[in-house]
């Protein structure tokens, strides 16, 4: 299957040592000539970080969306899912605080409410989930999102388990075979690597 002129939604959330990663892949969609809408938190708009500052962070999505500028508020993310305007969406990196709130039905940014409006036209949201405690208390969050109808996991391992034992990162190379199988209604298999 080609990803080509699929409209993705990309929701980018705060885990900035992962962004290098995550726009790695982006740039292989791109490359598949994929249609990427962004979608970004509060913090990936505001916060500076050792990985680099919000304005290198919208000066790469824009890039990436053909000079688009991101959805940055919760009103103008409500709008994606009542006008059908994705076919899926990836929230890529997912923190372990937007996964807990996707969990227990919080849409209090604009990458949920974008996520939720998505989900309501029955459509894929996939996960790439980047959290320090994915094997903590934020397992049963992931335990509920398995569970849940067209939501779909990147495949993830622990990324650190000698230093970080409860922390799982997903394998960013792996999101468009994850979309590919999520536009099939399937979960890229294995889950967890």
């Amino acid at each position: 299957m080609s990803l080509e002129q699929v409209r993705i939604g990309v929701g980018m959330t705060g885990s900035f040592c992962t962004f290098a990663a995550v726009f790695d892949a982006l740039a292989e969609l791109k490359r598949q000539n994929a249609a990427l809408t962004f979608v970004l938190s509060l913090h990936v708009q505001q916060l500076s970080s050792r990985f680099g500052d919000p304005e290198e962070t919208l000066q790469m999505v824009r890039r990436l969306g053909d000079g688009r500028e991101p959805v940055t508020g919760i009103s103008e993310a409500e709008p994606l899912g009542p006008n059908k305007l994705l076919d899926v969406f990836l929230i890529a990196p997912c923190t372990g605080n937007t996964l807990a709130k996707l969990a227990n039905g919080i849409t209090d940014t604009p990458v949920l409410m974008a996520a939720k409006g998505h989900l309501r036209n029955g459509k894929p949201l996939v996960i790439a989930l980047a959290s320090n405690d994915a094997l903590g208390l934020n397992l049963k969050n992931i335990g509920i999102l398995l569970g849940s109808k067209h939501i779909f996991f990147v495949p993830m391992g622990q990324d650190a388990p000698e230093h970080k034992p409860n922390s799982m990162m997903a394998r960013t190379a792996l999101i468009p075979a994850a979309l590919e199988a999520a536009l099939r209604n399937e979960q890229l298999e294995p889950v967890i690597i």
